[in-house]
């Protein structure tokens, strides 16, 4: 089964970059540029995984995976934030985050952990 990535990105290249590059690998991916459009797509269907940004344009991506992993129906799907700012990594661990990714990120390095996280998907 193919598995689904929810990305939050406000970056338009960033993620056409993950898109393309998650696609490739044989992931199912939903986009969104802000929070509300997440929670809007969340109420179609619910990811494998969340790869959450952490400046938003209508939130901060720490507190994002706060709200998520708080809700009873996000709390169990793994949370990988991503920040350039190696400060925001402590305070999205606390959130909940399972995993943290400096920007720029090496597309590699993703795909490992996001395998970790919610096992190889089967292309």
């Amino acid at each position: 089964m193919v598995k689904r990535i929810h990305v939050l990105e406000d970056d338009t290249d960033i993620r056409y970059i993950i898109e393309f590059l998650l696609k490739d690998e044989g992931y199912d991916l939903q986009l969104s540029s802000s929070f509300a459009e997440l929670k809007e797509k969340l109420k179609d269907s619910l990811p494998d995984l969340f790869i959450l940004d952490v400046m938003l344009p209508d939130g901060d991506g720490s507190e994002i995976c706060a709200d998520l992993k708080g809700d009873l129906f996000t709390k169990h799907i793994p949370i990988i934030v991503m920040s350039a700012n190696d400060q925001n990594m402590n305070k999205s661990i606390a959130a909940g985050a399972d995993d943290y990714i400096k920007k720029p990120f090496d597309i590699d390095y993703i795909v490992k952990r996001i395998d970790k996280l919610i096992g190889k998907t089967v292309k």
